[in-house]
């Protein structure tokens, strides 16, 4: 079963990757390579990403046969979507167990969603 595990940081994070270099930047990413690092060699990392922040983010909308686009940042939040992992794990709760892992999970929030199989795909 694939799920896809979203990561949103706290804003202190999230800011956390405008000090890249230093070593403030490589202590708060060390947990994440780890992580990283653990999904691989388990064998249940199918790709993932960190995303830019909530500033270069732009919602598409059509209405009325009128495309509506809005660019970010949106509504003061205490947390911005940082990243995700798809992941390929024989159950949930395997996947509850990957994402109680991710370091988010301690300080702002891991979000778990099943990937809706299409064409036989499991």
């Amino acid at each position: 079963m694939k799920y896809m595990i979203l990561v949103a940081e706290t804003e202190k994070e999230f800011a956390m990757r405008n000090e890249a270099g230093t070593a403030a930047f490589e202590a708060f990413m060390a947990p994440w390579f780890a992580y990283s690092s653990a999904l691989a060699q388990a064998g249940v990392i199918l790709g993932g990403q960190a995303l830019m922040g909530p500033e270069t983010a732009t919602t598409v909308r059509i209405r009325d046969g009128k495309r509506i686009v809005e660019d970010g940042p949106y509504a003061d939040a205490k947390e911005q979507l940082g990243g995700f992992f798809v992941i390929d794990v024989p159950d949930a709760d395997t996947a509850r167990d990957w994402a109680a892992k991710a370091p988010t999970s301690s300080s702002g929030h891991t979000d778990l969603r099943k990937v809706m199989p299409f064409d036989g795909e499991a």
